[in-house]
């Protein structure tokens, strides 16, 4: 044996006991897209791919490489299933970047990305989803797991290698890189294209992972990994439909097609540029900080004050803080979450946003801004609503929906008139609304509508027919995994691919299987709250009734009480819960030396402050219960009486610019109901709004006079949105509808003439049928006259 070779055993056998043994301390967890399953670790398949001709995968030519993915690819096709999952196996350690030859985890990353990009280039996703396709139908498997008393990760190896496998190549090929070659970003659109189009079975990618969501839920397939299915259909959606970027791009589009005026501002950067601000003071934390005066400790007043909300961040160091801010950073008082979360583009875990600088002196520390964030809106409705008031007032008369008639009107109402039409916005959903109503009322004159085939408009189409199971299914996920929920009122075990077989015996496993279901949990919420956000956002713009479709069901399904009871805990000890282990984090530890794990490493957790994962969740379902509560009087008061108040206001304590933003909006649309004693004691709060959420020139959100006589009818508004909504999928999706208009053959010669479609027994029982219906039933020939 040569020393090269010599040397290369001695490599890959160093490599083999360094994994052996991370895989022993692991205990099967592993980071990234999940840190649980032996999948991930599948250690002898590697030596599979590193003896190509007794060389390694890194030293093979491309056309080497792609004739072993071939062959690997005509190896999924044996009937032993065995064998079909030693095979699947070898792909998932080829789309995990052979970390066995690797040395750094750039080149785990580097490797990666390329096996992925090579493996949808040779058809592995297609033959992926056959297999994927007969797990899911794969009744004794069904059958079996159902009559088992408790499932195990055991029971779903299969679907987590081949859900693993996908995940990793549509997450690999929907992130664009720099450095991609004009191929790569070809195969991006190609497969971003195949995925959002009905080519699997007539029905796009995501509706397969939707069934699989509801199989689970109706408990018909207990052993489906969820966790993995939902980041997989969450990534899909957003690969397929676009993030928040794509989506604000495609609204300026849409609002150019329409000939409307362009956006006053870019919301996405406008919320990056938003300071977050202090929160409330609660009276214990007064009560603690006059405690701490009397105790002498360092004070520049006799009485504490909250700190203004005003101030855009910007603290005034001569006023008492926290006693913990002093303890932690005396020269930080602001510390707390100052960075923002790319929207549904974040990993898991990010790191801390650097400390920002110490305080300027004392004569430049505040930096009012120059303005408020946002421009104003007007509602056309709302200059209707105006002049209507005031021409009743000054003429006695009104003129219907004339908003530029001003005869009669003293000069301030033409003048606030002119500035409310300065101000207008017209938004995509009117003019939708709008053109709906118009097809509505002249199908003839308008015409057969043309309706454009966007991934958006594919993927409802799909989900109409069972859109309510899946929100359903959805929500009940998310009130299992919510860390409110009580174990005696989960419905459906969602731990099903995170407990292992043989239950922990020692502490140390304890610990890590404690930490790793708080982990699961989060990963489902986060997953669920991004996919529904996502699918909101999109739908609203194709059309603004298939958006209110969706928040129906969610509010039909008590989307709202569930989201407040999330919320209805220490949200800053779930913003800063840490379940992960840094090293256990994929790829470090298939790299870097293992460390030593003790119940103390594992108690003290990460370095960060602030859980990312767990903030995101939390701002997308404040963003969802924004979205499904604007403009509806019956929805708002659905939180005033929910008591929704007090638990958005302890969701301040955040101090994070977004999520501040929307708990903030939720607070506006309700503070004309609390009363004026809420108003009085809540002044920081409603100075904070009026600072930070956009401003609607004739709201009176601070006021609220006479809003409370307002009548509450729930049922009634409801009823009417769900009507116009059933004429909009009857009009557009139901092609074989029966109208007033289908034309009627008055000819009795032609109707008799028509040939009936009859059933074969028919013919055997004619004679019966006439004798019971026809010849024993007496006619009054005399009564039907009559009637005539």
């Amino acid at each position: 044996m040569s020393r090269v070779d010599q040397e290369r055993n001695m490599h890959r056998s160093s490599n083999v006991y360094r994994q052996k043994q991370s895989r022993i301390v692991l205990n099967k967890y592993v980071g990234g897209f999940g840190q649980q399953g032996m999948d991930f670790f599948t250690r002898y398949n590697s030596s599979v791919l590193c003896s190509v001709k007794g060389r390694r995968w890194m030293e093979l030519s491309m056309e080497e490489q792609r004739a072993y993915v071939m062959r690997l690819l005509d190896a999924l096709e044996v009937t032993d299933r065995d064998k079909r999952l030693k095979v699947a196996r070898a792909i998932l350690y080829l789309a995990q970047g052979v970390f066995d030859e690797c040395d750094t985890e750039t080149d785990v990353l580097y490797w990666s990305r390329h096996n992925v990009f090579l493996l949808y280039d040779m058809g592995i996703f297609t033959a992926l989803l056959e297999l994927l396709s007969m797990e899911i139908d794969n009744n004794q498997a069904c059958s079996s797991a159902v009559r088992k008393p408790a499932i195990s990760l055991a029971d779903s190896t299969e679907l987590r290698v081949l859900l693993s496998i996908m995940y990793l190549m549509v997450e690999t090929i929907r992130v664009e890189m720099e450095g991609d070659s004009p191929e790569r970003k070809a195969a991006r659109e190609a497969f971003k294209t195949e995925l959002g189009s009905p080519l699997y079975n007539g029905e796009p990618f995501a509706l397969l992972l939707f069934t699989m969501v509801t199989k689970f839920c109706s408990m018909n397939a207990p052993h489906f990994p969820m966790k993995k299915v939902l980041l997989l259909l969450w990534k899909t959606i957003l690969f397929t439909l676009g993030g928040f970027e794509e989506l604000q791009e495609m609204k300026v589009r849409m609002r150019e097609l329409l000939n409307l005026p362009p956006l006053p501002e870019d919301s996405i950067k406008v919320v990056r540029n938003m300071r977050a601000a202090s929160p409330p003071a609660s009276a214990m934390e007064l009560i603690e900080q006059q405690q701490q005066q009397k105790r002498g400790r360092r004070s520049r007043r006799p009485l504490v004050k909250q700190d203004s909300l005003d101030t855009y961040n910007e603290r005034d160091p001569f006023k008492n803080d926290d006693a913990r801010d002093e303890e932690d950073d005396p020269e930080d008082v602001d510390s707390g979450i100052e960075g923002e979360v790319d929207p549904l583009d974040r990993d898991v875990i990010i790191q801390p946003p650097p400390p920002p600088p110490p305080l300027r002196p004392p004569t430049e520390r505040v930096s009012f801004p120059k303005g408020l964030p946002w421009a104003p809106k007007v509602r056309e409705k709302d200059i209707e609503h105006f002049l209507e008031t005031s021409r009743n007032k000054f003429i006695g008369f009104t003129l219907g929906n004339d908003i530029d008639t001003l005869v009669g009107l003293p000069r301030p109402i033409h003048e606030s008139v002119k500035t409310l039409k300065q101000h207008k916005y017209v938004s995509i959903a009117e003019v939708q609304i709008k053109r709906e109503e118009e097809l509505q009322q002249c199908p003839m004159t308008m015409g057969e509508e043309e309706v454009e085939e966007t991934p958006a408009e594919i993927l409802y189409l799909g989900m109409l027919p069972s859109l309510s199971q899946y929100v359903i299914a959805l929500l009940k996920l998310l009130l299992a995994a919510a860390p409110t929920s009580k174990a005696k009122t989960d419905s459906i075990n969602i731990l099903a691919d995170v407990l292992p077989e043989e239950m922990p015996i020692t502490v140390l496993q304890s610990m890590k299987l404690g930490i790793d279901v708080n982990r699961h949990k989060e990963i489902i919420v986060k997953a669920i709250s991004a996919l529904l956000l996502l699918l909101l956002k999109h739908f609203k713009l194709n059309h603004i009734y298939q958006f209110e479709y969706v928040a129906q069901h969610l509010v039909f399904a008590n989307c709202i009480p569930l989201i407040l009871k999330f919320f209805n805990q220490n949200i800053m000890s779930y913003i800063s819960a840490k379940n992960s282990i840094c090293a256990l984090d994929y790829p470090h530890c298939v790299v870097h030396e293992m460390p030593e794990l003790t119940a103390e490493s594992l108690e003290a957790g990460d370095s960060n402050q602030f859980c990312w994962r767990n903030l995101f969740s939390c701002i997308n379902l404040l963003r969802i219960l924004n979205k499904i509560t604007k403009w509806k009087h019956s929805r708002t008061m659905m939180l005033v009486v929910f008591k929704s108040a007090p638990i958005l206001k302890r969701a301040l304590k955040v101090k994070q610019a977004m999520m501040q933003l929307y708990v903030l909006k939720l607070l506006k649309i309700q503070t004309k109901y609390l009363g004026r004693q809420w108003r009085k004691s809540n002044m920081k709060t409603m100075s904070a709004i009026y600072q930070k959420v956009r401003h609607r020139l004739n709201d009176d959100w601070a006021y609220g006079n006479d809003i409370d006589a307002r009548p509450w009818d729930f049922q009634a508004e409801e009823c009417a949105l769900r009507e116009c909504i059933e004429k909009f999928n009857t009009r557009r999706y139901d092609k074989n509808q029966n109208t007033e208009f289908t034309p009627v053959d008055n000819c009795l010669q032609s109707v008799l003439g028509q040939r009936v479609d009859l059933p074969e027994d028919f013919h055997y029982s004619y004679e019966m049928w006439l004798e019971r219906e026809v010849f024993s039933q007496p006619i009054q020939w005399e009564g039907l006259l009559q009637a005539q």
